[in-house]
């Protein structure tokens, strides 16, 4: 079974640079303790015994013993966003996941030098990464945006990755994982909220003109000179160790999929549902393709098809395959009309990336953001005392007027009004 922790990160993964929602922890099933408000190594303060005095009582039995947390700190906290908190294990889950990320982008592609810079630069950004998503998802609650349906729906996709029978199930697998069911939601919830913030305030205001398009290819038309290739996608259902009867059901799974798709459903969304192969969630996108990169039988019948075509469905040794051409490329140079897709999707991300960072600049002055020092935040607004603002701060444009409170709970100076 794939790890599930792994496959809810990809799947609700955030469109900014090197960032993914943080994996749930392993823990057992009951949510962890809140965290306390005391400061660090630091006790709480004694409180005087007001009630009248009692005569001592004859101690019977060995009184239960001490919790070992009894009067510790449970957890760390090491930033505030507003009335939420970061803790100290969120940002150490955040860095194991980053080098997830950093190998699973690799691939055995990368030296061992460029892997650690790659992780270096993940991990160095886990802090920022996590106070953004805590604005974003913040943000969402605040447009009114639900995703509860798309939770359900991404559960169900990976109940299906995973062969298993029923969500129970999934929760089941889950929890012998070691992760916490709401945890494991809750991580795609946010994700799934933090995209339809970015998709709204963010891309929908970002426009890729014709005449932008035009200027790139005509200024780089040498990256548009190719040999013959094919960009391909595919829906792959598995046989292996199925009986006959089991098979014929099979077949008539993969019969369907392609029925669908040829009635107008898109081949990601069936891909995604469909599929059992290891490209399912990227809607089965395989890759581009030169002549003698393919066996010689799929060579043969992907090359002589068009953008858009599909196969019939094919029996292979593993099981059934339906393939679609999402580009032919012919040999030479590329027309503006074959690479004008892929030409709008380059400048989209070019730009997406300052316009989203410059967004989250703004939700910043806008919020209450501090850092415990000795934490870094690469957005800026590290190393600040950890403070905590009240339960529903007077956010103002410029941010002034803030009554502010030490997390431990002493009053400290108004910043002014």
């Amino acid at each position: 079974m794939r790890n599930l922790a792994v496959i809810a990160a990809l799947l609700a993964g955030l469109p900014l640079a090197a960032q993914q929602p943080p994996t749930p922890p392993p823990q057992t099933q009951n949510p962890p303790a809140k965290p306390t408000l005391e400061k660090p190594d630091e006790a709480p303060p004694d409180v005087p015994d007001t009630a009248p005095a009692k005569k001592p009582v004859p101690v019977k039995k060995a009184a239960p013993a001490v919790s070992p947390t009894e009067g510790r700190v449970v957890e760390e906290i090491v930033a505030r966003v507003n009335n939420e908190v970061i803790t100290r294990s969120e940002f150490e889950r955040s860095k194991v996941t980053a080098e997830e990320d950093a190998k699973a982008d690799c691939q055995n592609r990368c030296t061992a030098e460029q892997l650690k810079t790659r992780i270096d630069d993940l991990q160095k950004n886990a802090l920022r990464d996590l106070i953004d998503q805590s604005l974003l998802v913040q943000r969402a609650k605040d447009m009114g945006i639900s995703v509860e349906p798309d939770v359900i729906k991404q559960l169900d996709q990976i109940r299906i990755e995973n062969k298993l029978p029923s969500m129970e199930a999934l929760e089941e697998a889950v929890s012998k994982q070691g992760l916490n069911w709401e945890d494991f939601k809750n991580n795609i919830r946010n994700g799934l909220l933090t995209k339809k913030v970015i998709g709204s305030e963010v891309g929908s205001h970002i426009n890729v003109p014709k005449e932008d398009i035009q200027k790139y290819y005509d200024e780089h038309k040498a990256e548009f000179v190719r040999p013959e290739q094919v960009a391909l996608r595919s829906i792959e259902v598995n046989t292996a160790g199925k009986d006959a009867t089991e098979i014929a059901d099979l077949k008539k799974k993969a019969d369907t999929a392609l029925k669908r798709i040829q009635d107008g459903e898109d081949f990601g969304e069936i891909a995604k549902r469909y599929s059992d192969g290891a490209t399912a969630k990227q809607g089965g996108y395989l890759g581009i393709y030169k002549r003698g990169e393919l066996s010689k039988e799929l060579e043969e019948t992907v090359f002589k098809m068009k953008r858009n075509d599909l196969t019939e469905v094919m029996e292979t040794k593993q099981g059934f395959l339906i393939i679609q051409v999402l580009e032919h490329y012919d040999e030479g140079e590329q027309s503006l009309a074959k690479v004008e897709n892929e030409i709008n999707e380059k400048l989209y991300s070019q730009r997406m990336e300052p316009a989203l960072r410059e967004y989250l600049k703004t939700l910043r002055e806008e919020s209450y953001v501090v850092i415990k020092p000795g934490y870094q935040d690469a957005a800026g607004g590290g190393n600040s005392e950890i403070q905590e603002v009240s339960a529903t701060p007077e956010v103002t444009k410029s941010k002034k007027g803030h009554k502010k409170y030490l997390l431990f709970g002493k009053r400290a100076a108004d910043t002014g009004a």
